[in-house]
């Protein structure tokens, strides 16, 4: 990487100039170091917004949540992969070094969803924690917000599911193990991989893949059900480990494994470009040709029946080692069903009286 001054606590050392922003006609200027295009190495910015509603409702025939929460936009922990880079440049940022440097934070997340749980018209339905954002990253330890809208799911008994790549989710632990006696919660965890030295090269600032797996144990000695996740499958990078994780995630205790190839979409794919260039020159070309392998010769399919279901010899190979791994590590296992019919509506005022 010559003529870079590496910073150290970033991620992403480049912010790529994202060509069209589909939210924002007039770019805003970025800071840089002189001459090179870096962004400047300054702190974390974390900056308040005022959303009117904080349920995110998407339906779709290839998602299995239609309900989610997104208390933060931005992700300190800098995952290079990360698809929430996109979400990003609404707020009219750039998806590059900005993601992990511009923190946009909603403190009055759990009074809008106790605003929505009050609502004759919610039907109680499992609500998705980091559909769109990182619940358990730094900012969380400086808010808390993420512990505040556990409390609301507690209080109004709807069910949620938390899925994190952090370990500060073992915090909430006493409000999990209240929510898991309602069979109001269950945990996947997501590992990209085992290989510390890959690990810090995607997910700079996410917990370490051992201290994941001790995260499982403690988990799950509490009986919190655990669902692993392995995502995203980089084909040629990491998708020789889906085995070795899926014993050391068995072992553990975890109930369900799962896994999931890359999806460049938007301009995660500049990013990602990008990165691998500079990281692994020598692979690039072969990561590139067997992701776009997947998608139809593309870095990204986005046809609703395509975009989540992969096609071609690669992804046919990463399908066969994840069936095997399923039915020789968790072969009998599975999550508990998540309780809808436990939600209960506060009365407030007087009503609350009888």
């Amino acid at each position: 990487m010559e003529n870079y001054q590496l910073i150290q606590t970033r991620g992403l050392q480049v912010n790529i100039h994202n060509p069209i922003n589909r939210f924002k006609k007039v770019p805003r200027p970025i800071e840089t170091l002189d001459g090179i295009g870096q962004l400047a190495a300054t702190k974390t910015n974390y900056l308040e917004v005022f959303p009117k509603n904080i349920i995110d409702r998407t339906m779709g025939p290839d998602l299995s949540l239609a309900y989610s929460i997104n208390p933060y936009q931005g992700d300190a922990s800098a995952c290079i992969y990360s698809y929430t880079r996109n979400s990003l440049t609404y707020w009219g940022y750039r998806s590059g070094a900005e993601f992990d440097q511009k923190i946009l934070v909603k403190k009055n997340a759990a009074k809008l969803l106790e605003d929505t749980f009050q609502k004759s018209n919610w039907a109680p339905a499992p609500i998705s924690i980091m559909a769109d954002s990182a619940y358990y990253q730094a900012a969380e330890r400086k808010f808390g917000i993420t512990r505040q809208i556990l409390e609301i799911c507690l209080k109004y008994r709807n069910p949620v599911c938390i899925v994190t790549n952090n370990a500060l989710v073992e915090r909430d632990l006493d409000l999990l193990i209240e929510l898991n006696n309602l069979q109001l919660v269950n945990v996947s965890m997501c590992f990209s991989s085992m290989d510390e030295q890959l690990r810090r090269l995607l997910e700079p600032h996410a917990a370490s893949a051992n201290r994941k797996l001790k995260t499982i144990e403690t988990l799950v000695a509490n009986n919190i059900p655990v669902n692993v996740m392995m995502t995203p499958i980089i084909p040629g990078l990491n998708s020789h480990e889906i085995l070795s994780l899926a014993e050391k995630a068995s072992v553990r205790g975890a109930s369900t494994f799962s896994c999931s190839i890359i999806r460049l979409n938007g301009s995660i794919g500049n990013v990602f470009m990008h990165w691998i260039s500079k990281t692994f020159p020598n692979k690039a070309a072969n990561v590139i040709h067997q992701i776009q392998e997947c998608h139809t010769g593309h870095l990204n399919d986005n046809r609703i029946e395509k975009k989540m279901n992969c096609e071609g010899k690669t992804t046919d190979m990463i399908t066969e080692m994840a069936t095997i791994a399923r039915e020789k590590f968790f072969k009998g296992r599975s999550l508990q069903a998540l309780n809808c019919g436990e939600f209960m509506r506060n009365k407030k005022g007087q009503l609350g009286l009888f």
